[in-house]
């Protein structure tokens, strides 16, 4: 995977979860993150708020409460 590919993948979802990259790229958030840090940087992404209902349960996993949505049409 490279940063155009991530890119496009969030792009084609619009709003997608660190989980959601995990399991379709194959690899952890380690080495999403430092990808999604460059892609926000260059104005293509960006991270989305935490919703507020979803602070305080802790039912779910903290990458499934992290996203990510394009802000830039490719």
């Amino acid at each position: 995977m490279n940063l155009q590919e991530l890119q496009d993948f969030v792009f084609d979802f619009g709003r997608v979860s660190l989980a959601e990259m995990k399991i379709c790229f194959q690899t952890n958030g380690e080495s999403l993150r430092p990808m999604l840090d460059r892609l926000i940087q260059k104005g293509k992404v960006k991270k989305s708020p935490l919703d507020e209902k979803c602070q305080t349960c802790l039912k779910c996993e903290s990458d499934e409460l992290e996203f990510y949505e394009s802000i830039e049409s490719i």
